[in-house]
């Protein structure tokens, strides 16, 4: 069954318009674009587009009882008159206007956080939006663990797909709810830790959420395989980073708005991967 739009499904790049800015306190007219699939930022509110308003709404109760020391994560603010969802938008608040230096962490912070991350969502039940999803993000997953066939462009990351695709083996971790950008959306105030800004589920083994922290901070250019090798530790580890760098190939390759540069870098994380399977 594929995935029905929502009624308040906007365009990943419209702007939200000015009553939704109010609503959550955000100034229209000191709106910069944040990139991603349709993020927005007015100081330190962030309003990001809702593609499926049955997936924004579940993440945001499901989250309410997940209790986990030294990390936070950001719940949607409400709006004026308590909804969470106007017009096919959602708030959060960022925490740069909190007290203490608010700093990139180190990786090995960031890794950690995911693994802790990922330890208190154990449990918690696969909702049922997830097997109807249809969107890039989707398919992408889909293709990287071999549900649904691969059909990407050469130049658009296709190839390396195709090279890496052949290395994959089945695995028999188990499935959970985790993050899926991690990476982007962590943040860090010294003295009080990490925050979690926003929320992207996906069902699969909590390694490969990992894994996907590892080679955006290699596709970003800002770590080498000395980060991959210093987690091989973790269950499955080499077909873990493999079908993490596989996701964000088949992402690249499918998102018509994607960029050279973006590509660059996971080529870059392609190859180290591939000298680790």
């Amino acid at each position: 069954m594929r995935e029905q739009p929502s009624q308040d499904r906007v365009e990943p790049f419209a702007r939200p318009a000015r009553h939704i800015c109010s609503a959550f306190g955000a100034d229209p007219d000191s709106l910069e674009f944040a990139g991603g699939d349709g993020t927005w930022r007015s100081g330190s509110i962030v309003l990001r587009s809702v593609v499926d308003q049955l997936e924004s709404t579940w993440v945001a109760r499901a989250l309410n009882s997940v209790d986990i020391p030294g990390v936070r994560i950001a719940r949607p603010l409400r709006a004026t008159d308590g909804r969470q969802i106007i017009g096919g938008w959602v708030a959060y608040r960022d925490i740069a206007d909190e007290p203490g230096e608010v700093r990139r962490p180190r990786l090995d912070e960031v890794v950690l956080t995911s693994v802790k991350l990922h330890r208190a969502l154990t449990g918690v039940p696969r909702p049922e939006f997830l097997r109807r999803r249809a969107g890039v993000w989707a398919r992408a997953d889909r293709m990287a663990w071999g549900e649904e066939e691969a059909e990407l462009a050469e130049g658009a990351g296709g190839r390396w797909f195709e090279i890496l695709a052949a290395s994959a083996r089945p695995v028999t971790l188990p499935d959970q709810l985790v993050h899926a950008d991690l990476y982007r959306s962590l943040r860090w105030v010294d003295g009080a830790g990490p925050v979690v800004l926003d929320f992207r589920p996906f069902y699969r083994p909590a390694e490969w959420a990992t894994a996907l922290v590892v080679v955006d901070a290699i596709a970003e250019g800002a770590a080498g395989v000395g980060l991959a090798q210093g987690w091989s530790h973790l269950p499955e580890w080499p077909q873990m980073l493999l079908r993490a760098v596989l996701f964000r190939l088949a992402t690249h390759a499918l998102d018509p708005v994607s960029g050279q540069s973006t590509l660059d870098g996971l080529r870059s994380a392609a190859g180290i991967v591939s000298e680790l399977v």
